[in-house]
């Protein structure tokens, strides 16, 4: 399924002057009454990722909505697209650290929610701000174009509706408004060289972010993790510098020469621009031979895994890929 338009344009149609106003007065005025009532405290990065059903629906996400944008996943466990999508979203919640509430909704169990949110298929993702709900994408999404939306939408959550998010004690108990925890959390083999590769690339250090992932590589090659990192933090590599007007012109002027098709298409797919990247790529694969055509499809591989193997732009090109090579 073809994600939907990710350029947050959605906000602005939803969120238009006066209703934007009215609601980020009402969002004030609900955060004002929760620490009236105590509410407001630290929570656990445990409690970024929360379950929720049609019962809980008014609690857990318009009144939440009101101090913190809600990032509403709706999903089902027969789902595959979901399976892959789920854990990256989950992921970010907690890298981002409080500035996004997860809130996640069984399509099977909640029919009714899936109704009114005019659901057409899943994966579906959606936000709540203030009250105000607005289409996020559907389908599958590359990590990359996941993190703009996600970054678009708390700039817009903070500055329409000083929605600054919430607080996370590391050391809070899930659910329990912040007490000490007297055991530590279980940490995997690979978590600190991972967050570390992470706290990287927040720092803009790519160099030092793709060595955390290759050391992970090192001693597990099939980590998925790390090879998805490792794949985004090389694109950011490849492009950063790059003049764009100068690259795109180059790749216009010279359809035969291969190192401008490929730099072309980076900066196509970092720009967002998927289809056109691989498109790039492939129509390169069917006018090349030997060592050039093997550059360019070593490169749209590496392609694909920065997009993700079940996104169906992946799936499409790589049928084209064949056709081309075949």
């Amino acid at each position: 399924m073809q994600p939907r338009n990710m350029s947050m344009s959605g906000v602005v149609d939803l969120a238009a002057v006066k209703a934007a106003q009215e609601a980020k007065t009402k969002a004030e005025q609900a955060r004002a009454e929760a620490a009236r009532q105590g509410g407001g405290g630290a929570v656990s990065p445990a409690d970024l990722v929360i379950d929720v059903d049609e019962a809980g629906f008014e609690s857990d996400v318009l009144q939440r909505s009101t101090e913190v944008p809600v990032v509403i996943d709706f999903w089902a466990e027969w789902c595959e697209p979901c399976k892959q999508l789920s854990p990256v979203l989950e992921r970010l919640a907690v890298e981002y650290d409080g500035r996004f509430l997860l809130a996640k909704i069984d399509v099977d169990a909640n029919q009714m929610l899936m109704q009114q949110f005019g659901i057409q298929g899943i994966p579906a993702v959606f936000a709540v701000v203030a009250g105000q709900a607005l289409p996020l994408f559907q389908g599958a999404a590359g990590e990359t174009q996941i993190r703009q939306t996600l970054d678009q939408l708390v700039q817009v959550a903070e500055e329409r509706f000083g929605l600054t998010g919430l607080t996370v004690d590391p050391d809070a108990v899930p659910g329990g408004g912040g007490a000490a925890s007297g055991a530590e959390a279980p940490v995997g083999p690979y978590d600190a060289l991972l967050e570390a590769a992470v706290r990287a690339l927040d720092a803009g250090d790519l160099g030092g972010a793709i060595q955390a992932y290759k050391n992970v590589l090192t001693d597990d090659p099939g980590n998925p993790e790390a090879q998805l990192g490792l794949a985004q933090a090389e694109l950011l590599q490849r492009v950063e510098g790059l003049d764009p007007q100068r690259v795109r012109a180059d790749a216009a002027g010279k359809p035969q020469d291969v190192e401008a098709q490929i730099t072309a298409a980076d900066l196509d797919l970092v720009g967002g621009h998927v289809e056109d990247a691989f498109g790039r790529l492939i129509e390169t694969v069917g006018r090349t031979a030997g060592d050039d055509r093997e550059a360019v499809r070593v490169r749209l591989l590496e392609l694909f895994e920065v997009v993700g193997a079940e996104d169906p732009r992946v799936i499409a090109a790589r049928r084209a890929l064949a056709r081309a090579l075949f």
